[in-house]
């Protein structure tokens, strides 16, 4: 399947400051694909390129197999993260005004915005200007007249800033039902937890270059560590048997419950081959857990950065 965009060899310099350098991605169709990096990475340039707010020094896109043209503008929605509405306009009146530029007709755009109005439980706001909402409920707003015009790629840029815990999760829910339906969604934030429920794909971005990209799964296991985590359930002492072990092995966070008689820690190993070590380990205890640890979102995104001398 074609991918819904690509990017080959962007760059984009700003006078003395090289904002992207190099970029090249490809995000396939119907998936969610995390935009990440530090501030100043140049994520922000990189979407203001595919919403054609500005255009790159060198290098190409392509939307669904097309060169990137403004008549594709229609097809994309961008909810940035400063927001842009009108403080002083009524909520019905100035969604309908922000349908209309997407594209839909006056009729068109009451239907689906009735719709979404009811779906996120806000149908009495509709004469309540914005500057009498929260935050979070003028975040839902935004969110609304971003895919109101059911665009094939969405660019959500910290979606859920401004949220209470319940509405997160409600905006949540609606991303993964706008994917379910076969919409392409970029996602960029800092909230590495969110990276990890929702992104299939991810780019990492430092310094205006591209340093890590792939399936999220396939970088989690690439960056394994030989960590585990073990229990074991103990016939004798523990503390014996965890000095036994510490001689022979790396151990660490190494916790002994006396009363139920159980020993967990977290165990390093030099190599991958774990035969020899499960094999020592069940001859001295009755062996509950060994557990594989697989590195967090957040935790590659640390290590990358700090291997880049950050």
């Amino acid at each position: 399947m074609t991918p819904i965009l690509v990017a080959e060899k962007v760059s984009k310099s700003f006078g003395d400051h090289t904002a992207l350098r190099d970029i090249s991605l490809e995000i396939p169709n119907n998936c969610i694909f995390g935009l990440l990096g530090p501030n100043g990475a140049g994520k922000t340039t990189l979407i203001r390129i595919i919403n054609q707010i500005t255009y790159p020094d060198t290098g190409q896109l392509f939307f669904n197999g097309e060169v990137l043209a403004p008549r594709h503008i229609a097809m994309i929605g961008y909810l940035p993260e400063e927001r842009g509405l009108y403080k002083s306009m009524k909520v019905g009146e100035q969604a309908l005004y922000l349908a209309q530029l997407k594209g839909l007709s006056k009729n068109d755009a009451r239907k689906r915005l009735k719709y979404w109005f009811e779906r996120l439980e806000i149908g009495d706001w509709w004469n309540k200007k914005i500057q009498e909402l929260s935050k979070g409920m003028a975040q839902k707003i935004q969110f609304i007249v971003t895919v109101l015009h059911e665009p094939r790629l969405l660019i959500f840029d910290e979606p859920f800033s401004g949220f209470d815990p319940i509405n997160a999760n409600k905006i949540k829910e609606e991303i993964l039902e706008l994917k379910k339906k076969g919409t392409s969604i970029i996602f960029s934030t800092h909230r590495m937890e969110s990276v990890e429920e929702l992104c299939e794909y991810i780019t990492l971005i430092h310094k205006s270059e591209k340093i890590l990209d792939g399936k999220l799964w396939d970088i989690k296991k690439a960056h394994k560590n030989n960590i585990f985590k073990v229990g074991l359930q103990v016939n004798g002492q523990g503390k014996g048997l965890l000095e036994e072990l510490e001689a022979r092995f790396q151990i660490s966070e190494s916790v002994f419950d006396p009363v139920e008689k159980q020993l967990d820690f977290t165990l390093k190993l030099p190599s991958g081959d774990t035969s020899q070590v499960l094999s020592h380990l069940a001859e001295r205890a009755n062996l509950t857990r060994f557990e594989e640890t697989i590195p967090s979102a957040n935790d590659i995104f640390i290590q990358t950065i700090k291997a880049k001398g950050e």
